[in-house]
This record gives structure tokens, sequence and C-alpha cells, in this order.
């Protein structure tokens, strides 16, 4: 028996079973080494990256993986936290916001294009008389875009060729003048609305339309005397009817010091929009405006677009650099209703949601969707004023980063005819400059003038500096 075990050992293993190419602990011994080598590599690279990241000539990260961003500090427009921007999700979509301690309050999307909103019972009943009340102790005064006295003063102040103005006014660069193409630049005129009936009649009076067809060519333009219109302009009696706004207006103080009423509706306005303090403390107080019957104001937008030669109006004086135009930049919008009217007074915005904008558009066949007197049935979305109720919108865009962008044409909006009673309304707006590092250089001074108690900021600040403010920006 041994000799036969001793004899199967000397010929290997048995016939039909393969032949093992290594132990087991051969292979375990293997892998251990193998595992061992890669981890050294792994050791190694990682070694040589954090290496030449210490050094002085280290490579960026790459973009993908930005390394993450550093608290902001104050004037680093590089720097500085995004705007917060609610979401519409789509029209007619509810949700919570918390304004005030212990009550909810629902907020409605009423459009995309511009972003609009709805609170209803944003003010109760009793501050709404009481808003009303104290602008009436203030006093109210005739709202107007440009009194009609200095029209014509204002207007020889403006240094611009007639070939310039004709191509301000041929929108579609066609060499001739339609009447649409003149009302859309309404706004030039003496504070009053233009219609086509009107526009015709100047043509009329002036002899500017020699065959009658309502066109002016680029030849029949250079015939003309600027001057003529601006004679025929200043010299026409001017209803209040005929206004591009028929109200009156005044400004209640939001700031320190101010009725607690005053302040919390700024702090509900901050809550809403979810904006910083340093931006709403430092935005135009609250704008109260009474409409009779009769009263109106054409559609608009609240602000105006902001180009390199343009400055804002809260931030000129801090920025100190001279610029030929200003407008008032108000990035948003909040508007109060203070009261149930008997009539009409409906807020309207006319392309709410088209899908497309084109500026011509807006007038065709002689029916003008800017007029609130006559074509509010004719415009996408009305809004009837309900006491207490608040509608907030957006009059920018974003600009993809974080901050203020281009003007939204589809904010355009006014207040439509009130046809019995009156209306009451405030206004909200929040001012921020859509150029980053002044709106910061802005709030920096404010910040400092506050920290050091300056008399001199009291003369200026911003909530003060409309107390005798007369045409609206």
């Amino acid at each position: 028996m041994v000799a036969a075990a001793a004899a199967a050992r000397a010929e290997g293993p048995p016939r039909g079973r393969p032949r093992q190419v290594c132990s087991r602990p051969y292979f375990v011994v293997l892998m251990v080494f193998a595992h061992l080598y890669v981890l050294n590599v792994l050791g190694l690279l990682l070694f040589v990256h954090l290496s030449a990241g210490d050094g002085p000539g280290a490579a960026p990260p790459p973009p993908s993986e930005p390394a993450p961003a550093a608290p902001a500090r104050r004037g680093d427009a590089r720097r500085a936290p995004a705007l917060p921007r609610r979401e519409g999700i789509k029209v007619g979509h509810k949700q919570k916001v918390e304004l005030v301690p212990n009550k909810v309050h629902f907020m409605k999307t009423l459009s995309l294009k511009p972003l609009l909103f709805e609170i209803p019972d944003f003010l109760t009943e009793e501050e709404c008389k009481l808003i009303i009340h104290l602008a009436q102790l203030k006093g109210l005064q005739k709202s107007q875009i440009l009194p009609t006295e200095d029209y014509e003063e204002a207007m020889e102040m403006i240094e611009i060729s007639q070939m310039d103005i004709f191509n301000l006014l041929d929108h579609n660069q066609d060499g001739q003048l339609q009447l649409k193409e003149v009302l859309t630049h309404t706004r030039l005129g003496n504070g009053r609305w233009m219609t086509p009936q009107s526009i015709r009649e100047m043509y009329t009076a002036v002899k500017a339309d020699p065959d009658g067809n309502g066109v002016l060519s680029l030849e029949e333009f250079k015939q003309l005397n600027i001057r003529d219109f601006h004679k025929y302009m200043g010299s026409q009696k001017v209803k209040m009817s005929d206004l591009v706004r028929n109200s009156q207006h005044t400004w209640l103080y939001q700031g320190e010091g101010a009725h607690q009423v005053m302040r919390s509706i700024r702090q509900r306005v901050m809550r809403l929009t979810r904006l910083p303090p340093e931006i709403v403390d430092h935005s135009e107080p609250l704008q109260v405006v009474r409409y009779d019957q009769g009263g109106h104001y054409h559609a608009h937008v609240d602000s105006g677009p902001v180009f390199p030669e343009t400055a804002c109006s809260h931030t000129k004086l801090i920025a100190n650099e001279s610029a030929p135009f200003e407008t008032s930049c108000r990035y948003v919008t909040v508007l109060f209703y203070l009261n149930n009217v008997t009539g009409g007074g409906e807020t309207i915005f006319p392309i709410a949601d088209n899908r497309t904008y084109e500026e011509m558009s807006l007038i065709q066949n002689d029916v003008d969707l800017r007029d609130t007197r006559k074509n509010c049935d004719k415009g996408n979305l009305r809004v009837k004023p309900q006491q207490g109720t608040a509608v907030f919108w957006y009059n920018y865009l974003s600009d993809g980063e974080g901050w203020v962008g281009d003007l939204d044409e589809y904010s355009l909006h006014g207040g439509c005819l009130v046809t019995r009673g009156t209306k009451w309304i405030a206004n909200n707006w929040i001012n921020v400059d859509p150029n980053k590092r002044r709106q910061l250089q802005f709030q920096q001074e404010m910040a400092r003038y506050a920290k050091e108690g300056d008399e001199a900021q009291n003369e200026w600040t911003v909530d003060k500096s409309y107390s005798n403010m007369h045409v609206e920006l």
C-alpha cells in the first residue's frame, strides 16, 4: 500500500483533473502585492497634485469644479449676493407666504410675462383707511408726466437734429412715418395723450401732410419747422381727461420714526419680495394715489431701460457720475388697493403672457391697446380693485447671474377709467441699479451714514427726497 501510494505521487495527479497553475497561498500573496502597487501609484499621483497646488504657479481649479465662493464683502460687485426672485410656476398657482405672525397669506400667480402675483388681505381695512387719512393730511397734488407750461422750454433744451428725430420715429426704417410710429412716442408730447385723430389735427394745423394720407415721407418731414410742432402743442388747451395720467398723489415716509403701520408695510414688502433690508429700506417711500371719477393712467412701464449712458435716480449722487439720461430703476412694483371701486378702475396688463412682443402691434386700425379710457376691455389681463389686496411684479428680467437684466416689456400696465366713485391705491417701488458696482457702492455709503449718524444724510436720503416730488419718474 505504501509503495502504491508512493508510485501514485510519482505519477502526478489522476488523469482528467486539470493541473493547478499556482497554489492558493501563492495567489493570495500575488494579490496583496498587486493592491499595494496600485495604492502606491494613487498615493504618488495625489502627492504630485497637492505639491503642484501649493506653489505660486498653481493652476486654477477646472471650470466644472469652481472653488466655493467666499462670503460677500460690501462693495465687491463680483461677490454680490444674488437678488432673490419669486417663482411663478404657472398661471393660477398658489403658494403660502409668511408676511405677519400667526396669519397665513396665499400668493396667486396671475401671469408669467410679466412675473405677476396677487396677494389678498395684504392690508387690513383699518390700515387702508389709515393710509388714505395720512395722505389727506399730507395733501395731494396733481400727477402729470410733464407740466404743460414747461413744455416749450424743455423741448428747446433737447439738442437733437431734425434727421435724428425722423430716424427716432421711423421704427421700421422704411423712410416714412406712419401714424402709429408717431403715437408710440407720445411721452414726447406736453403731457397730452396723443390719438390718431389728434395727430391728424396737428398735421393739418402745421401743414405737415400735403396729400392728407396720414404718412410723412422724409422729404415732407425735411420741409417742416419743428418749432411749429412745439408752438402748436404749447398753444393747445389740455383738459385733465386729455392727459397721460389724470390723478392726484402724495408720498408717505416709511423710514425710521415713521408711523408704525408705514414701517410694518415695509417689513411685509421685504418678506414678500425676499429682498434684503439694505435695498428695501433705501428705496422710494410709499406713493398714495387718488383717481376721481373720470381718472385714468394710460399704459406705461414703471421703469426705463438702462443703457451705459443712463443713471439711476437713487444712486446718481453716490456714484458721482454724469449721465445724459436718468431713470428710476424700479426693479419691483408692489401695488395696494385701498378701497373697493364702484365702477371701473381695474389695473390692465394689455400684453400679459403674449407669445411675442412688438411695439408696433400695440396700435392696429386706430385701436391703441395702451389707451385705458377706451380700450381696457381689449387687454389680456385686468385686475379688479379689492380693498387690502396687493399685486406685485418684476419690471426687469434676470440677467441669468442673479442680478437685474433687461427691462421686461410685458410689464406694460395702466389704470382703467374710473366710471363711478373714487379709486385709492398705493405703490411701493423697490429700486435696484442694474449696475451692480453702483448699487453696492450706494448701499455701502448709506450704511456708513447711518452708522455715523451723519445729519447731512437725513437731508437727501432716498426715502425723504421725494417729499416735494411733483413729476413721477
